[in-house]
């Protein structure tokens, strides 16, 4: 449950760091088709920094999803920390747009 628990708060923390600047559309969740739509309704760049590492982040999270039910490994802490490092590398991103 902590595994689920922690996934939930880094989802909510990376919608936050994202919607805190307050652009025209909110992103509302971190599936694939909710960050197209985010994209396309605001007009954003596919390619930019930022939104590489919100698929990257994305991604991550729902392969964690997929090893929830399994023993924790190794692997799954080692992503569960690539995800964290992710979600700083956004903040500094999102925090340096104009």
């Amino acid at each position: 449950m902590h595994e689920f628990n922690n996934r939930i708060e880094l989802q909510r923390e990376v919608l936050q760091i994202i919607n805190q600047k307050k652009f025209d559309f909110e992103l509302t969740g971190l599936s694939d088709g909710a960050i197209k739509r985010w994209l396309s309704d605001n007009k954003f760049n596919n390619d930019s920094e930022s939104i590489k590492i919100i698929f990257k982040i994305a991604s991550k999270l729902f392969f964690l999803a997929n090893k929830s039910q399994e023993q924790i490994t190794n692997a799954y802490r080692k992503l569960s920390i690539e995800v964290t490092e992710l979600i700083d590398a956004l903040r500094i991103k999102i925090n340096n747009l104009n």
